[in-house]
């Protein structure tokens, strides 16, 4: 059978509205016979419970809960303890000031542990005491020469048993440097003359330790002669002759960390001047048999020192001094 539409003859089936209409029947047919039937439609499925409530915040508890167990790390003399001024641990939180709430600790001291610094990676040790250390010498800290090596504040320090100044966990500074540094710290016994040995100088007193923005955590200058002449002005400089040596580095004739030859000097007179003159007026070296026996200089070499007679060796304004004679 087919259908006649205003516009012409065909199918009803072909229509979307019929498609549509139909839909709709087959549906309320599907439906109908079980409502008829009392049933009814099944339930959309229950949704899921509710998550389950958060786990409160530790709670601060107070210093005097937390010295009722740990006694022993009571006292002290650094300004970690003094309570009067608000700045300090003492003065904020007390313990929990560095070790966090402690509320979670006092309820299950076996599973819920503090911040322990001895046990956390050196990053969040560091954290920790750079909320307060910020400013002064450790300024430069973030980055510096120790912490890029995961060289932690709790490496060198320790709040609860110093041994030395400034809570060092060593007796003396150059102890304490001497356990990762052997190598630097031995040059200190040497034979001449080292202002460390007797307390004078530390190793403090060239380096910031927590961090420079000079080379080698010097603490003067932006290279290594501008730290060495900010004690030895005299040898500063510019000079009318220069001598090239002095004009590279210091540390070109000198060990700063301690010889065995004069003046901290990489090697003995004359043989430290004869590294680089070796074609001179003078023997090359005091090697050279022929020139000791045969030459009318060698008396200028035997048993004598250079700068004997080349005593402006750091430098000259003598308009005659290029020699850096005396």
């Amino acid at each position: 059978m087919t259908f006649m539409t205003s516009r012409g003859s065909g199918s009803w089936l072909t229509q979307p509205a019929s498609w549509l209409a139909c839909g709709v029947l087959l549906g309320v047919m599907a439906f109908t016979p079980a409502v008829a039937n009392g049933q009814k439609p099944a339930a959309a499925p229950a949704a899921k419970s509710a998550a389950a409530p958060a786990v409160t915040a530790a709670t601060y508890i107070g210093e005097e809960t937390c010295l009722g167990c740990h006694e022993n790390k009571k006292g002290g003399t650094s300004l970690h303890t003094k309570a009067a001024d608000s700045r300090t641990p003492a003065g904020a939180k007390g313990c929990e000031s560095c070790h966090g709430a402690g509320s979670a600790h006092a309820d299950d001291p076996e599973k819920v542990k503090p911040m322990q610094f001895g046990k956390v990676s050196a990053v969040e040790a560091s954290a920790a005491c750079t909320s307060c250390h910020t400013s002064g010498e450790h300024a430069f800290w973030s980055n510096s020469k120790h912490e890029a090596r995961n060289v932690s504040c709790t490496s060198c320090h320790s709040v609860h048993s110093a041994k030395g100044a400034v809570l060092l966990k060593a007796a003396t500074q150059t102890k304490l440097c001497a356990s990762c540094h052997q190598s630097i710290v031995n040059k200190i016994n040497r034979f001449n003359h080292m202002p460390v040995r007797e307390d004078k100088l530390a190793c403090a007193s060239c380096h910031n330790i927590h961090g420079s923005a000079n080379v080698k955590l010097l603490k003067a200058g932006t290279n290594v002669d501008q730290s060495c002449i900010s004690c030895h002005q005299e040898k500063r400089g510019p000079f009318l002759w220069e001598h090239a040596p002095v004009a590279n580095a210091c540390v070109t004739c000198h060990d700063p960390h301690g010889s065995s030859n004069d003046r901290m000097l990489v090697a003995k007179s004359p043989y430290i001047c004869q590294r680089c003159h070796v074609t001179s007026r003078h023997p090359p070296t005091v090697y050279d048999g022929f020139v000791q026996r045969n030459s009318s200089s060698a008396n200028k070499i035997t048993g004598r020192s250079c700068m004997n007679c080349h005593q402006q060796i750091h430098g000259s304004n003598s308009p005659n001094g290029k020699a850096f004679l005396r």
